[in-house]
């Protein structure tokens, strides 16, 4: 399975792409989608959804998972970065994508095991967990693919019985 992990954003929106199997996740790109500083907002958006439709089309994802909101301070920011993530969103519905989102708590249990830990331990098993020789530069492309290793434990979990079990396969006389 395929999956686009994306830290969504206005300015910098991270992206990383991950080939996952059960016990293996393989790294097959990552980086960030910049929008100028300057511009209406109006044409920012747009940018992101011309370079999201442009990353599906390219990867081909079979899901795509994204990190939810968090308001911390400021609130802003916040809403600046809901519009850009609402258009990421409406990219992917509008392709068919699966869609998936995590909350940065759950992002941070799934990587390290730990729901509370910090940004460096974060970016240090993902480094680790995809066979990186360095640590993911900038901080949005290592989030994203922090998220897209979050959804790959998700979506190739021995729990998840809806990925495992198909009833239609075995007769249940």
């Amino acid at each position: 399975m395929i999956i686009l992990g994306i830290d969504p954003g206005v300015a910098t929106i991270g992206f990383g792409v991950v080939r996952a199997e059960r016990q293996k996740n393989t790294l097959l790109r990552y980086g960030v989608i910049t929008t100028p500083a300057g511009i209406p907002l109006s044409r920012r958006l747009l940018q992101i959804s011309q370079d999201m439709e442009e990353l599906i089309h390219t990867f081909r994802p079979d899901e795509m998972a994204v990190e939810e909101l968090f308001f911390s301070k400021n609130i802003t920011t916040g809403i600046s970065v809901a519009h850009g993530r609402g258009v990421i969103l409406l990219a992917a519905e509008k392709l068919g994508v699966p869609i998936f989102e995590y909350t940065p708590m759950q992002v941070k249990q799934a990587v390290t095991g730990y729901g509370g830990a910090d940004k460096k331990q974060v970016m240090l098993m993902t480094q680790r967990l995809l066979g990186m020789k360095e640590i993911p530069r900038p901080d949005d492309a290592a989030d994203a693919l922090a998220i897209a290793i979050c959804h790959a434990r998700s979506a190739t979990s021995l729990l998840n019985t809806e990925r495992v079990f198909d009833p239609e396969k075995y007769d249940t006389r």
